[in-house]
């Protein structure tokens, strides 16, 4: 155990942190480098440039004429995947805290970086791309030593784009970081902090052991899911997987035991030994919860199916994947998916689009809320077609976040008028260093999922960033908005407003189904309703023929017995014709603004 040492990398998006994650596997011998990153191999993680799906790989390194066995444990960086970072933190001792010298401080680094400080690892700073023309290390060294309170001699400059510095980082991980601690002859507990599925063996758990050993065929219990398994094999993580007999307290390895199932292995959960079962799990251990809901719809019906075997392979690969069947009248059968956050549901599409080929069309992102009724029980509803009547509510809570914005105070203005229109309240404004401040908001999860992240972007010329997390749920005013064509409720218009916003959005979506809907034989009425009152309205005209129009000179009543024979069909017609929502009609109101 004196000679292995566990860490992670942390920093904001766009830090370097794969590239240097690269440069220390080719500096120790692991892999060859040959193109690109090869920690990120999925095609959606190159392009965009950010982690998806975190890695852990193992390094020999040769120090002082000892050989230490380097276990990086990789972490996303994004928002959205926050539960995995904190239990890739849990697995490790020490982080490389990895910050931009042309950026400096970022949102997503400092509660990344809360993280590591709660479970008492050992920090060690660097200052990558010192190499860039743009660069500022004077400056972010001073904001990483209020940050951090450490010494200026304690950051290490490096590039991890040229190699220049990776030596000095690979020695004060050797030096600074502690070896694990755990004691070997206790019975087994070990951390599981990833799962990957493969084709062929099942659901592959990466684990870390934190206390006694494994060893290959032996019965081991996952105690939060309450399965029991047999090792059929276990090994450490290099590039890919290495067999190995037995795995002692400290190290990092994998298990395969032929798991089929995706929500059997979850992220977080403890392995022991059914023999010698440990008396308690590891602590920290949560069920991850969608925070935002949509529905997802093929848009030919016959792709219902493979729409279904699409997202069940989808699901094996990202068990945070949440689907269920759900139908609604204007686009037919499709799944109400649950997903982390709003890159999460961008990335699935973008995937279910690549992988499977399949074209689909995503509803209008909604959160789940808690309705309470008269009776004080409490329902939790994901869509607002399944709503009960407004008679029946007692009040209505909804998910709240608390948000960072770090900018520059040239836009501290504009961010403070945008978070009060999303009904944010201001909790608290610090400076970081300088010119940049930290902002503070508690606001409702509902308003920021659908354009907040790209609105901030715009007003602050890409220079704010932004990172959040749940607080909990919190009573509002919310109200359930219909939308009727004719009398008739459209189900998948209808939508969850705040009663502040709810005439403004209602006459907005009105006017925008006018604009859309085709003209028929008769009038369409469109209106918006609260309950059984009505908020808007607007009438698309009908198609109407000149009966008159053959009638030169002559008794006016010749002309009204016409108008009036019309009449009395046009009335019958409205009675049994029905009117269909096109499809751009109904994502136009979806993008509406």
């Amino acid at each position: 155990m004196k000679k292995i040492r566990n860490f992670c990398i942390i920093a904001h998006i766009d830090h370097g942190k794969s590239t240097l994650a690269d440069r220390l596997l080719e500096r120790t011998g692991t892999i060859q480098i040959t193109e690109g990153q090869m920690l990120d191999d999925m095609d959606l993680e190159k392009e965009r440039g950010i982690t998806i799906k975190s890695h852990a790989i193992q390094m020999e390194y040769q120090h002082g004429g000892e050989t230490y066995t380097l276990n990086l444990i990789d972490t996303p960086g994004h928002v959205d995947f926050s539960y995995e970072v904190s239990r890739s933190i849990a697995a490790c001792e020490g982080c490389l805290l990895v910050v931009d010298a042309t950026q400096g401080v970022q949102a997503q680094t400092i509660s990344n970086l809360y993280m590591a400080i709660e479970h008492d690892l050992e920090i060690i700073p660097v200052l990558n791309k010192c190499d860039m023309i743009n660069a500022m290390p004077e400056e972010v060294e001073d904001e990483i030593v209020e940050l951090l309170g450490c010494d200026h001699s304690d950051i290490l400059r490096a590039s991890a784009k040229t190699g220049e510095g990776v030596d000095e980082i690979l020695e004060a991980i050797v030096e600074r970081i502690p070896c694990p601690t755990g004691d070997e002859d206790a019975p087994l507990q070990a951390l599981i902090f990833d799962s990957v599925f493969n084709p062929f063996r099942g659901i592959i758990a990466y684990f870390k052991i934190v206390n006694g050993h494994i060893s290959t065929n032996e019965q081991v219990l996952f105690v939060n899911t309450k399965k029991q398994y047999q090792a059929d094999e276990i090994g450490v993580l290099k590039m890919d997987l290495s067999p190995r007999k037995e795995l002692h307290c400290g190290d990092v390895g994998y298990i395969v035991s032929g798991i089929k199932t995706a929500t059997e292995v979850k992220v977080g959960d403890t392995i022991t030994s059914v023999s010698n079962q440990c008396k308690e799990a590891i602590s920290g251990f949560e069920e991850v919860k969608p925070m935002v809901f949509a529905g997802v719809y093929p848009i030919e019906t016959e792709d219902f199916e493979q729409l279904r075997a699409s997202l069940e392979k989808l699901q094996l690969n990202d068990a945070s994947l949440t689907f269920s069947p759900e139908s609604s009248v204007a686009l037919g059968f499709g799944f109400r998916c649950g997903f982390l956050g709003l890159l999460h549901m961008e990335i699935i599409q973008e995937r279910l689009d690549r992988e499977f080929n399949m074209n689909v069309i995503t509803t209008v992102p909604n959160v789940s809320y808690h309705i309470f009724n008269k009776h004080g029980e409490m329902a939790e509803v994901h869509n607002p077609a399944g709503m009960p009547d407004a008679i029946e509510i007692e009040h209505i809570e909804e998910p709240y976040i608390r948000a960072s914005i770090i900018t520059q105070t040239d836009y501290i203005g504009a961010i403070m008028k945008l978070c009060l229109s999303k009904r944010g309240e201001l909790v608290k404004q610090e400076y970081v260093s300088g010119n940049r401040v930290e902002l503070h908001y508690d606001m409702p999860l509902a308003e920021i999922v659908i354009d907040f992240y790209d609105k901030l972007k715009s007003i602050s010329k890409g220079y704010a960033s932004f990172d959040y997390h749940p607080i909990g749920f919190r009573p509002s005013k919310l109200i359930k908005l219909d939308i009727l064509l004719n009398g008739e409720p459209v189900d998948a218009l209808s939508t969850l407003t705040h009663v502040d916003n709810s005439v403004y959005f209602g006459r907005r979506m009105c006017e925008r189904l006018k604009e859309l809907l085709p003209r028929q034989q008769f009038d369409i009425a469109i209106q918006a309703a609260i309950g059984a009152k009505i908020i808007a309205r607007e009438t698309v005209k009908q198609v109407r023929k000149d009966v008159t129009a053959k009638c030169y000179g002559g008794d006016i009543s010749r002309k009204r017995k016409l108008l009036e024979k019309q009449k009395r069909g046009k009335k019958r017609m409205k009675e049994i014709g029905n009117v269909q929502v096109p499809q751009k009609a109904f994502l136009a109101v979806l993008k509406l603004d």
